[in-house]
């Protein structure tokens, strides 16, 4: 079966190399033709692991292709994902003109049955305006279905995502449809994926009340956190006895500085949009997203606790990207942080493992550092805040010998606050006790 992805983005590349990994012939259709000739010359765009591999693989093999021509990528494909993007307005609802731009054209170039999937997350009612919009741009009269397909990738694990899912997810009106969707699907059958079949508006609202109910855990945990400081309680603990309870599980119970990314945010503000605009008020998502903000302005006090005034105090910060593996910093809570303070007069030296080309984009007043250690040099703190896995093993003396002062500000919880003060660090982490140097 020959299939097409509009859109050679996060969602849309992971999708169509997964798919040709299945055998599939994969069109990826983008019409940004420098990202189409650097995809072609085997530059990946964004940093995923195993992700460039796994595209230069389906293009040796002839299953993966590459075109900014949308007539083509129509006319080769039965089934056509739209996974394009879907960007936040500033009221938190969600901004669909490419999604519309991309199916009208994909009604004007339809002259046989196709079935159009939605990949890309779009808010309930979405796949309702989609068949409107190919219906109004059809030249002739042709039949189709539309699908909603929900993606659910984890960025720094989306081929283990895609390739051995939890559950699929198909939002559909006709049989045939779903018949072809799951033919697409049928290697996950190997190991036995739920595949879960229900209407458009239910498929649509289910990876929204996924991201919003995650984002919550976090956020929950992130008060516990604030709490357990004040009485002496350790979180972690608090958090391990909490997870081993089959209702709640251990996921998404690690506090920190907040949640980021490009689905928390932009997801938990658009269920709270939805619901505005059919008057249903989502207390708890809201309240999320306040306690989220609230956390970032906590650790920015942390910081603040630990070297007084912030004004000209150099900190080196470990870690950029909003969580490891990835090279994504939006809504990242260590940018938010660093911005917070850089208001407040602070110098900051940064490294992070692939982030770094974004980051100097849009922070070009910071220090960006060539390793973990030259961010520790001649600094009156560091800062923890991203757990990649280089830092969790770091030579703590060497670091210690270059700081100004041993103040290390441990943001995810990587280290243990006895041996820290035992090697003569002031230690201070989120929701446990701060011990002083031994």
């Amino acid at each position: 079966m020959h299939i097409s992805v509009i859109g050679s983005g996060y969602v849309g590349l992971v999708t169509a190399a997964c798919f040709a990994e299945f055998g599939l012939q994969v069109t990826c259709m983008d019409q940004d033709p420098r990202r189409i000739a650097a995809l072609e010359s085997g530059e990946i765009p964004f940093y995923e692991p195993g992700l460039h591999d796994l595209v230069g693989k389906g293009r040796q093999a002839g299953r993966l292709t590459f075109t900014t021509n949308l007539t083509q990528a129509v006319e080769q494909a039965l089934v056509i994902f739209i996974a394009v993007g879907t960007p936040p307005r500033d009221d938190g609802s969600v901004d669909l003109s490419a999604i519309e731009a991309v199916a009208t054209g994909i009604g004007r170039e339809m002259t046989s049955y196709k079935v159009i999937v939605t990949k890309s997350t779009v808010p309930v009612g979405t796949g309702r305006q989609v068949i409107s919009w190919i219906e109004s741009s059809l030249r002739e009269p042709v039949r189709f279905d539309v699908v909603s397909n929900p993606e659910f990738l984890r960025e720094g694990s989306a081929i283990e995502d895609f390739i051995r899912p939890n559950r699929v997810v198909l939002g559909a009106e006709r049989d045939e449809s779903v018949a072809i969707l799951k033919d697409l699907y049928q290697p996950l059958y190997l190991i036995e994926t739920p595949i879960v079949v229900t209407s458009l508006e239910t498929a649509e609202l289910i990876k929204y009340a996924s991201n919003t109910f995650l984002a919550t855990k976090i956020s929950f945990i992130n008060e516990m956190s604030v709490l357990c400081e004040q009485v002496g309680a350790d979180v972690r603990l608090v958090a391990k006895a909490m997870g081993l309870d089959g209702r709640i599980g251990s996921k998404f119970l690690h506090a920190g500085p907040g949640y980021g990314g490009s689905c928390f945010p932009k997801d938990v503000d658009a269920l709270v949009a939805t619901g505005k605009e059919h008057r249903c008020e989502m207390g708890i998502a809201k309240a999320a997203v306040d306690a989220n903000v609230r956390q970032k302005t906590r650790m920015v006090e942390k910081i603040r606790t630990a070297l007084g005034d912030l004004n000209n105090k150099r900190i080196g910060v470990l870690g950029l990207s909003f969580k490891p593996n990835t090279s994504d910093i939006r809504e990242s809570p260590s940018i938010a942080i660093i911005r917070l303070l850089l208001k407040e007069g602070a110098h900051i030296q940064a490294y992070d493992p692939e982030a770094m080309r974004e980051t100097a984009q849009q922070l070009p007043e910071l220090k960006l550092c060539s390793d973990s250690y030259e961010v520790s040099v001649d600094a009156d703190a560091i800062v923890l805040a991203t757990e990649w896995n280089q830092f969790r093993n770091l030579d703590l003396e060497r670091i210690k010998t270059q700081l100004r002062t041993p103040i290390f500000i441990d943001l995810r919880n990587v280290y243990q606050p006895a041996r820290m003060a035992k090697m003569g660090f002031q230690y201070w982490s989120i929701g446990r006790p701060s011990l002083p140097p031994a």
